[in-house]
């Protein structure tokens, strides 16, 4: 082994050290093109394989034919088409309704006649009171209800009232077509001039069912009881001794005035007329031979009749419009929009 000096042994450590500074570096050139290569947008694309799936935006949409939804056998049976009135209305199910709600509907029917049949039945129950209790009422001065020229209110209709003065014999008329316990007749209709004053009063002294039963009135000074009773519209007019309306407006032609505006019903006379004359019971006003509450009763059960037959013509024009939507595609999974 040669010696070497120390001088020589300095260089060649040198040289070694500078040798693997450049190998040092050399490496971590090489390392830093390595990382560096797989960030390139080139080189990230050129090692894509083809084919290759990437993310779900970038797929292709099913075919139309693909996207619609079946539709189960049970819905398709559901479904009806369009059709005619009549055509729907004759369906069995249809049919079937109709009977089953003119059966309702009958029944309601059935139910108001027997609510009219109570009104009526309440009502003469009512009136019967009420005539009693104008039959055992006192009698009242009429000039304490009611004046000549003056207005006839409905509260008056019925009311008991005395009265002194005498009969014109010669006005009297004869009212036809006045029905009394089922027979059509006449009713005696005399004016009455009072004694308080020169009013005249008409006064229905009967009734009476053929002409030569009406009796003259009695002569002189009478006192009457009688019911008050309001003036009926006017009729054809007064000729050769009758008139179909007892109306004060066609009796103050007649008759001359002042005249009361309603007529007495005569109850009890003194002196007394002659029996042929049938005295009328009270008068009662119109309609109170009904109680209000049962009439409407029946007629809420007549419109529930009617609703039920209007209800089944309401379905058939359902039926005759068709039910069920047609298929609809379906639009896929929430936010997928095909391209």
């Amino acid at each position: 082994m040669t010696d070497q000096s120390p001088g020589a042994v300095a260089r060649e450590r040198a040289a070694v050290t500078v040798a693997r500074s450049g190998e040092a570096a050399d490496s971590r050139g090489a390392s830093v093109v390595g990382q560096a290569a797989p960030a390139s947008p080139g080189a990230s694309v050129g090692a894509s394989a083809p084919g290759a799936s990437s993310s779900g935006h970038d797929e292709e949409p099913p075919p139309l034919a693909a996207q619609v939804r079946p539709v189960p056998a049970w819905e398709q049976a559901a479904r009806r088409p369009p059709t005619t009135m009549v055509r729907a209305a004759v369906r069995p199910r249809m049919l079937l309704l109709l009977v089953l709600l003119l059966a309702a509907a009958a029944l309601c029917a059935r139910l108001g006649v027997w609510q009219l049949d109570r009104a009526q039945v309440h009502g003469a129950a009512a009136a019967e009171r009420r005539t009693a209790e104008l039959v055992a009422a006192p009698a009242v001065p009429l000039s304490d209800e009611l004046a000549p020229q003056t207005t006839f209110t409905g509260d008056l209709v019925g009311r008991k009232v005395s009265v002194t003065g005498t009969y014109d014999a010669d006005g009297q008329l004869l009212v036809t077509g006045r029905a009394h316990d089922g027979t059509t007749g006449f009713l005696v209709l005399t004016p009455l001039h009072t004694a308080d004053g020169d009013a005249v009063l008409p006064v229905v002294r009967g009734w009476v069912a053929t002409p030569a039963e009406a009796d003259q009135p009695p002569s002189g000074p009478v006192d009457l009881t009688r019911y008050l009773q309001a003036s009926e519209e006017a009729g054809t007019g007064i000729a050769d001794g009758r008139t179909d309306g007892i109306s004060s407006a066609e009796l103050l032609n007649s008759w001359g005035g002042p005249i009361y505006t309603g007529y007495l019903v005569v109850a009890s006379s003194d002196p007394a007329q002659a029996s042929s004359v049938v005295l009328l019971d009270p008068p009662t006003k119109p309609g109170s031979g009904l109680n209000i509450q049962n009439l409407a009763y029946a007629a809420q059960w007549w419109i529930f009749g009617a609703f039920a037959v209007l209800l089944w013509l309401r379905l058939v024009r359902d039926e005759a419009r068709g039910s069920g939507a047609e298929p609809t595609s379906d639009p896929g999974p929430t936010g997928a929009a095909p391209a």
